[in-house]
């Protein structure tokens, strides 16, 4: 029966083409590699290597033997590699990018999806917009995350998994009683969240092509940083606000009691997308983050196949 132990003194002997050589690159005495090579060349009933002066010469066998060799070695590293991933999974950190919104549709349903999977770890959701995690992500702070669908996604591997219907929000039921237009929308008095990312943002861009698509100027009355204070704003009437309906749904009944929602004409979405380096190699604790918060996002929103 072959060995690993065997497979690596013939590997290092066939490289350095000395028994000495290959001990010393080893840390092995040499008559401890003479009998691996020997054992080895009886298991296989050849000889691998023939022995010219104070060196080796490959035999045609050991040519055919030594991909093998190779390939054996190489398999039981990944396979260690594989194992410890799986140690470091169970006590180890988990981190994970997910931008601002989203947290209201998944952050503490994951990290409970986590933790009942592995105790022992320690969970970090990272981000507030989608462009501050695409930063995390394209300077290797992160090895995955969930993201509105960024404009553009060079190197980067992008998997749409669900969408969300933008919906208008307002304290004033008169104003829900249709779908509201790109004019409606460009005429209302708006307070919008993000205004760091206001650029940038999935949703402000959307908003912005389609008005002036429709030949209209978008602006707002009142800007501000997170989406509890827009709505907060919005339930006390003093402007009207733009947010995906999951959003609207898990905030409206705590901050905005009195408020509603319509759709807007035609219907917008949020798309959200699952989105790591391209060609990257994932943990183990990478892939399990996708696919729970994958399955999470696909629970409260409309999934993508």
């Amino acid at each position: 029966m072959l060995s690993l132990h065997q497979l690596r003194c013939f590997l290092a002997t066939y490289e350095l083409g000395s028994l000495t050589a290959a001990a010393e690159e080893l840390g092995y005495a040499q008559p401890s590699v003479s009998e691996q090579i020997r054992t080895l060349e009886r298991s296989l009933g050849v000889e691998l290597f023939h022995r010219v002066g104070r060196g080796v010469v490959p035999s045609d066998a050991a040519d055919s033997l030594r991909p093998y060799a190779e390939q054996a070695l190489g398999a039981a590293e990944e396979g260690r590699r594989a194992v410890r991933a799986v140690t470091e999974l169970e006590t180890g950190t988990v981190r994970f990018g997910i931008f601002g919104i989203a947290r209201l549709y998944t952050s503490a349903t994951l990290v409970a999806d986590v933790l009942e999977r592995y105790p022992g770890v320690r969970v970090e959701l990272i981000g507030q917009n989608s462009t501050e995690v695409l930063e995390d992500l394209r300077r290797g702070r992160i090895e995955a995350a969930m993201v509105a669908a960024p404009q553009t996604s060079e190197g980067l591997a992008v998997t749409p998994v669900a969408r969300d219907e933008l919906v208008y929000c307002s304290a004033d039921p008169a104003r829900l009683a249709t779908p509201v237009t790109a004019k409606r929308l460009a005429e209302a008095d708006l307070v919008m969240p993000d205004t760091t990312w206001r650029a940038v943002d999935s949703t402000r861009v959307a908003l912005r092509r389609w008005l002036h698509e429709s030949g209209h100027n978008p602006r707002t009355r009142i800007e501000v940083e997170d989406v509890e204070t827009a709505v907060e704003v919005m339930g006390r009437g003093l402007a009207d606000t733009v947010l995906p309906k999951g959003a609207a749904r898990e905030l409206l009944p705590r901050l905005a009691p009195g408020a509603g929602w319509a759709s807007l004409r035609p219907r917008m979405y949020d798309t959200f997308a699952i989105v790591h380096r391209t060609n990257a190699r994932l943990s183990p604790a990478a892939r399990l983050m996708i696919e729970l918060a994958t399955a999470r996002i696909r629970e409260v929103s409309e999934p993508i196949s």
